[in-house]
Formats: C-alpha cells, sequence, structure tokens
C-alpha cells in the first residue's frame, strides 16, 4: 500500500492558500483529505504570535504525520516563512514516505494588498503590518516544487493540484509514486 501523499501549500497573506486547499479536499471523497492551515493552528489553537520558539511548527508537523499516517491526503497552508518553517518542511518531506507535492503561490505584494482589501480581516490589519508580512518569492527549493503566479487563476490552481494528485494515484496503481513535475516552474 502506497503512503497517502503529503501537499504543501505556501505563499503570501491573500495569495489564495487556503481557497484552494478547501477546494481541493472539497473535490476528494468525504474523509479523503486532511487541511492544516498555519493560521488555525498558530491562531486558534495555539493562540499565539509568530516567533522563532514558537509551538506551531512542531505541533503542525505532529498533525501532518498523524492524518499521513491513517492515510488521508495530507494538505498543509500557510504563509510559512522559510526562516522557521524550512527546516520543518525539509523533515518532512525527508521522512514521509510517500510522495509529496509543494507548491508556491507567487503573488506581489501590490496583488497581495488588493486581495487582502476585499478580506473580512482588512479593517484590522494595516497595509504596514500586511508588508511586514510579505517576503519576495519564498520558494523552498524542494525537488518539483511548483510556483503559481499572480496570473493564475484559482481554478487553474486546483485544476493542477487534482491532476498531479490523480498522477500520483495513477502511479500508486501502477506501483510507482510518481511525482509532479521535478521541476520548479512558473505556471
Amino acid at each position: 500500500m502506497t503512503s497517502a501523499p503529503l501537499v504543501i501549500i505556501r505563499g503570501n497573506s491573500a495569495s489564495g492558500k487556503s481557497t484552494v486547499a478547501r477546494r481541493v479536499q472539497r473535490e476528494q471523497p468525504r474523509d479523503a483529505v486532511a487541511v492544516i492551515g498555519q493560521d488555525h493552528v498558530r491562531r486558534e489553537m495555539l493562540w499565539a504570535h509568530e516567533a522563532p520558539d514558537s509551538h506551531t511548527p512542531g505541533l503542525i508537523a505532529t498533525m501532518a504525520r498523524y492524518c499521513l499516517g491513517v492515510g488521508r491526503i495530507t494538505v498543509v497552508e500557510g504563509i510559512f516563512g522559510r526562516e522557521w518553517y524550512g527546516d520543518m518542511f525539509s523533515r518532512l518531506l525527508r521522512e514521509h514516505p510517500g510522495p509529496s507535492l509543494v507548491y508556491y503561490l507567487d503573488v506581489s505584494l501590490a496583488e497581495t494588498q488588493r486581495r487582502h482589501a476585499g478580506k473580512p480581516i482588512a479593517d484590522l490589519v494595516t497595509d504596514a503590518e500586511l508588508a511586514s508580512w510579505y517576503r519576495v518569492h519564498d520558494v523552498l527549493g524542494a525537488p518539483g516544487e511548483v510556483v503559481f503566479g499572480e496570473d493564475m487563476s484559482e481554478d487553474a490552481m486546483v485544476a493542477r493540484i487534482l491532476a498531479d494528485l490523480a498522477r500520483l494515484r495513477a502511479g500508486a496503481e501502477d506501483g510507482g509514486q510518481r511525482a509532479g513535475s521535478g521541476a520548479v516552474i512558473r505556471e
């Protein structure tokens, strides 16, 4: 039996990570996909600020390992700045016996601010605060990492991830574990 896929979706605030992750989950059979969101874990479960000594990376990694261990496709989504989460993802990717898909939603600061203005928390988070979180092209550099540009539609991103998952399933049925394209590309 092939291990469940690990799917990592990273990007700046308002890049579409959470929406894409939830849509991927909803396109699969119920009980097939677990979505672990950085915002939910950090803000709701731990009620913590982002900091180098945060418990967030450890809890997210533990949750991901558990969900993968019970056979769920596991989507981990969030900003996940490489400086604080890079080691966690390196370990998860190295230790995971199954296939992994890594995506980075690369959105400019101007587009991030434009999208953020339409969110329910827009009045609570200033443009200056949003800019302080912003990371320029903060890719992990993981093998096969796919970079989606800001011009790529939400529908196209969801379709690509679902197609990649279908390829993994087809590979598992053939006895292999096919991954994504194997190269960092701009979609």
